[in-house]
């Protein structure tokens, strides 16, 4: 019976071991009103070299579409 109760014990430190990361992150997002790290930038306000050239892909090729 006591091998039941350590084997028991002994699982049950390796799933807090195995789930810390899970709770910490829990915590950290709820610490600070939704935001999982601290403040981070808006998606879509910032500047991209990459948007910058996707848009003028787009902006190409409805003109091209516009001409025919």
């Amino acid at each position: 019976m006591g091998t039941v109760i350590e084997i028991g014990f002994l699982m049950l430190v390796i799933a807090c071991f195995a789930f810390a990361p899970l709770a910490y992150f829990i915590y950290m997002y709820t610490m600070r009103n939704g935001e999982p790290f601290g403040d981070i930038e808006p998606h879509g306000d910032s500047e991209s070299a990459v948007l910058n050239m996707t848009a003028k892909v787009i902006d190409k090729i409805k003109t091209v579409i516009a001409k025919k």
